[in-house]
């Protein structure tokens, strides 16, 4: 009986630590990028248009931008996402770990443009890959999930906004 308790008491530490440990890391990310974000937002221009608002010719020509981003999830958040598609229902971390996958892609885009020179990006378009095998029949549904991005945009040199 106290074998058991004692193997019951580890499992629910362990569970502790990892729900809290993985709760303090997204947490951080997150920080991270809401830090990151104000900062692009006073250098960069963004925009979904095709075209380019503002462009102004110079010796740096509009360049397509491409960067990738893979964020994974924890087995926990995994095995407790499998439990409740069991009965229906939002999964809300995987709504929270697209979510950081795409901040983190967009700004990226945003960071490689701006350390070439550039200080605009218009036509931002994010497209998701499955890299864990999932989607394969017959595959090891056993891996975590992850979210695979992969962000381009056209990054050209605006003219500074007249006041």
């Amino acid at each position: 009986m106290t074998n058991l308790l004692a193997s019951l008491i580890c499992v629910l530490v362990f569970l502790a630590l990892g729900y809290f440990g993985t709760l303090y890391f997204e947490r951080r990310h997150l920080a991270s990028l809401a830090a990151r974000e104000a900062t692009m937002r006073r250098h960069m221009i963004v925009t979904q248009l095709r075209s380019y608002p503002g462009y102004v010719p110079s010796d740096l020509p509009p360049q397509l931008i491409v960067v990738e981003t893979v964020i994974a999830a924890d087995y926990l958040k995994s095995f407790l996402a499998h439990l409740r598609k069991l009965v229906g229902g939002e999964l809300r971390s995987f709504r929270v770990l697209m979510e950081r996958a795409r901040r983190e892609a967009t700004l990226r885009v945003l960071e490689k443009a701006y350390k070439t020179g550039y200080n605009a990006i218009c036509n931002l378009r994010l497209e998701s890959a499955d890299v864990a095998g999932n989607a394969v029949s017959g595959g090891n549904r056993s891996r975590g999930a992850m979210v695979a991005l992969l962000a381009s945009a056209t990054a050209y040199r605006a003219a500074p906004p007249t006041s």
